[in-house]
C-alpha cells in the first residue's frame, strides 16, 4: 500500500520553454526573517530591513539545478541545489564580495529565462529551509587574449523538499512576496 496517493499525471507540455538564468538574487540567511512556501510556493519573504543582492551572470553561463536522491534500503529522499555563477573579469571589489560570500549562508532566488503565460520570468528559490553556501570556486586570468578572465562559482545546499517557485509578481520581482514592504534590491 502507497503512503502517499498521487495527483496528477503530466502529458507532453505543448509550450516551448527556455533555458538559463537571467539574475541571481542572494539574501543572507541569518536576516531572513520568515519564509512562506504553500504548495511548493513562495508566497511570503520578510526581510525586515534588510536587502537582496542581485548579480546579472553573462548571457548563457550560469545554471540553477537540484539533484535528487534517495535510498530504497533506508526509505529516504533528498534535494541537493546547486548554483554554478559565472562573473567575468578579475576585480579586487569582486574579489572582497566572494571573500563575504564564503563566509555567509544565503538563500540564493534564481531568475529564469521560462517564462509564464503573463510574459513575467519564473523565479525559483534554492536554500529556503537549510541554507545555501558556496562551496567551491575558480578564479581564472585565462590562457589567450580571447579567453574569459573572472570567476565561476558553485553554491549547495541539502534540503528536504524540492526548490518552490516564488510567487508572480505584478510589476518587479518579489513586489507580492513582500511582507506587505517592497524588498530592497541591491543591483550594483
Amino acid at each position: 500500500m502507497a503512503c502517499i496517493a498521487l495527483t496528477a499525471g503530466r502529458g507532453l507540455d505543448c509550450n516551448r520553454s527556455s533555458g538559463g538564468v537571467k539574475y541571481l538574487y542572494f539574501a543572507v540567511f541569518d536576516q531572513v526573517i520568515s519564509t512562506t512556501i504553500v504548495n511548493s510556493e513562495v508566497t511570503d519573504i520578510d526581510m525586515g530591513a534588510d536587502s537582496i543582492y542581485r548579480y546579472q551572470p553573462p548571457r548563457g553561463t550560469s545554471q540553477a539545478m537540484e539533484t535528487i536522491t534517495g535510498s530504497t534500503d533506508n526509505g529516504t529522499i533528498f534535494y541537493t541545489p546547486t548554483v554554478n555563477m559565472v562573473l567575468n573579469r578579475l576585480s579586487k571589489s569582486d574579489q572582497q564580495e566572494i571573500k563575504l560570500l564564503g563566509q555567509t549562508q544565503v538563500i540564493i532566488f534564481a531568475q529564469l529565462n521560462e517564462q509564464l503565460a503573463n510574459g513575467h520570468d519564473v523565479i525559483i528559490a534554492l536554500g529556503v529551509t537549510n541554507a545555501m553556501a558556496l562551496n567551491a570556486g575558480t578564479a581564472d586570468s585565462g590562457t589567450a587574449l580571447a579567453d574569459r578572465n573572472g570567476y565561476t562559482l558553485t553554491f549547495d545546499g541539502f534540503e528536504a523538499d524540492p526548490f518552490p517557485v516564488v510567487v508572480d509578481y505584478s510589476a518587479t520581482p518579489f513586489d507580492n512576496a513582500d511582507s506587505g514592504a517592497q524588498i530592497p534590491i541591491i543591483t550594483s
